[in-house]
């Protein structure tokens, strides 16, 4: 590797070698007092980034310590250590190459069970029942299933590291959809459809671990949002890429090609994976010696022996399993997890029963033949791309601002602000779409109003996970598999109830109905959370 590609993302410090010796002396004199490595963590939702406003609040000898970005603009937390393994320390190269894995990883979950909305006229034939049975008994089971998994990942990362978790639990996600491809009846097909989505979901919760472990807080964001576009826009890929396929072969062909993408999914793991946990608060981040032979190193870090040698060194189990719940009651973390529920919740149902609206002949739905419904599902994927674009210009602008609003200081709840954008999009574009199922608009109406809907979805969901990040830095995994179950129950059984009430009242009304509880809690929790944030994170953050 070249030392281009070795070289750290930051700087290695603000002042010359003489500062490191000071910094040796003072620390004896009790000066180091203020503690570089826990910061961030102890001031949640309040981070100085301004290097000069850091001399005011800290002090010049603390000031001089601390570590900035390449342009010396920012104050970078965490702050990396000397330790090149550090990852905050490793080459932008390097970073992104982990990201990236992850970021294709996320895409499984939701691209298995997307499978089942493509074939879900297939299977009704195969299996000898109804598009409505197959939707119950198989769909909604199985995105129910995507929120428990992660619960349970974090529980495992938190002892043993992100690697061998993500790794082995995309080797058994696999091995279940392929149990899905040659299941012989619809039991052995629902069971191991929920168990692929079960054990598939965990990047969808290591994604956020591996963005704080790699990139500083003035990137999480940007980084963030890369990462959730592949969990967002994973749903809509599998319906319009295997809704062409479905209708000229075999409804199996589908889930083989899945597997095939699992199986790509896991080789990058293996080979390319790397383990981003640092264990920056112990005395000796690394205390176990790494064997001589590369290779070996390898092997125990991927599958989870040099994690469960240092799991002595980390959580105990009581505080790993009992994580989750020890954050899940604080106010403003509850308040925001049942808002992004329903608006995450709701945009799951679309996806779910629009397969069926676009299917079904009128005058309840549009009759599309199996080529028209692939056709409609790349409208949420271009949909997701623009709220990606939208979304990493405005969330940086939004900090920015904060920033220098605030002196210096970024504050959490102006995180927030992006849900006002977020808003006046998702009641257009699901009163749009309900209007256009109810009155059969044109089809170019159906597509502006599905992808306005999913444009407002990608850019609230960042907003969401970046101001919980915020507030709780120490609990990222129990933060992102938290958001994963809150958006999973939104979403599971909507499917139960959408067609009916649409097909009874209109689909006006229903989706019109939707959007008025998601803007009905909106202004209930944003802008209280807004005004009395600061104070609830001061009493209840960890």
């Amino acid at each position: 590797m070249s030392n281009t590609d070795t070289k750290s993302n930051v700087t290695h410090s603000v002042e010359d070698v003489e500062d490191k010796l000071h910094e040796k002396e003072s620390s004896s004199n009790g000066e180091s007092e203020f503690d570089l490595v826990t910061y961030h963590e102890t001031n949640a939702g309040r981070l100085v980034i301004d290097p000069e406003e850091a001399k005011i609040e800290f002090g010049e000898a603390v000031a001089r310590r601390l570590k900035l970005s390449r342009d010396g603009t920012k104050v970078l937390w965490p702050q990396p250590t000397d330790d090149p393994e550090d990852p905050q320390n490793w080459s932008d190269f390097r970073k992104n190459l982990q990201l990236f894995i992850v970021t294709l990883a996320a895409i499984v979950p939701d691209f298995d069970s997307g499978i089942g909305i493509a074939d879900i006229f297939a299977l009704a034939t195969q299996y000898n029942t109804t598009t409505g049975h197959i939707n119950d008994l198989t769909s909604n089971w199985s995105i129910f299933l995507l929120g428990w998994g992660g619960i349970f990942a974090v529980m495992l990362m938190r002892r043993y590291g992100r690697l061998p978790v993500l790794f082995w639990s995309q080797v058994l996600a696999l091995g279940f959809l392929v149990g899905c491809t040659f299941a012989p009846n619809l039991k052995t097909f629902t069971a191991m459809r929920c168990l692929t989505a079960f054990f598939a979901t965990c990047p969808q919760v290591t994604g956020l671990y591996i963005v704080t472990d790699l990139f500083p807080f003035h990137l999480q964001a940007r980084k963030l949002n890369l990462w959730t576009m592949g969990f967002i826009i994973s749903p809509f890929l599998s319906p319009f890429m295997m809704g062409f396929i479905v209708a000229r072969i075999s409804w199996r062909w589908t889930y083989g090609i899945g597997s095939i993408y699992g199986a790509i999914v896991v080789a990058f793991i293996a080979f390319f994976g790397e383990e981003t946990m640092y264990d920056r608060k112990l005395p000796n981040p690394r205390p176990i010696p790494r064997p001589k032979s590369k290779l070996r190193y390898r092997l125990e870090t991927l599958i989870g022996v040099t994690g469960w040698r240092m799991a002595k060194y980390r959580d105990t189990w009581s505080k790993a399993i009992f994580a989750c719940i020890n954050v899940v009651w604080r106010p403003h973390l509850f308040a925001i997890l049942l808002f992004e529920a329903l608006v995450f919740g709701f945009s799951i149902g679309i996806n779910t029963t629009n397969a069926v609206f676009l299917g079904t002949p009128p005058p309840v739905g549009y009759g599309f033949s199996q080529f028209g419904i692939a056709g409609a599902y790349g409208t949420p994927i271009v949909a997701v791309l623009i709220g990606e674009i939208l979304g990493r210009y405005f969330n940086d602008w939004v900090m920015n601002l904060s920033i220098r609003r605030n002196g210096g200081v970024f504050i959490a709840e102006s995180r927030l602000w992006t849900c006002y954008i977020a808003m006046p999009l998702y009641i257009c574009g699901f009163l749009l779409l309900g209007g256009s199922f109810q009155n059969h608009l044109s089809v170019g109406a159906l597509v502006m109003g599905w992808g306005i809907a999913e444009v407002a979805v990608m850019v609230n969901t960042v907003a969401v996970y970046a101001y919980c990040n915020d507030c709780f830095p120490r609990m990222q995994g129990e933060i992102s598999a938290l958001i994963n179950l809150a958006r999973t129950l939104g979403g599971f059984s909507v499917a139960y109830f959408q067609v009916p009430w649409a097909t009874k009242n209109g689909a006006l009304q229903t989706f019109g109905v939707e959007a008025a509880i998601v803007v009905g809690l909106f202004i209930l929790i944003v802008p209280a959370l807004q005004l009395h944030g600061a104070k609830l994170r001061e009493r209840y953050s960890l």
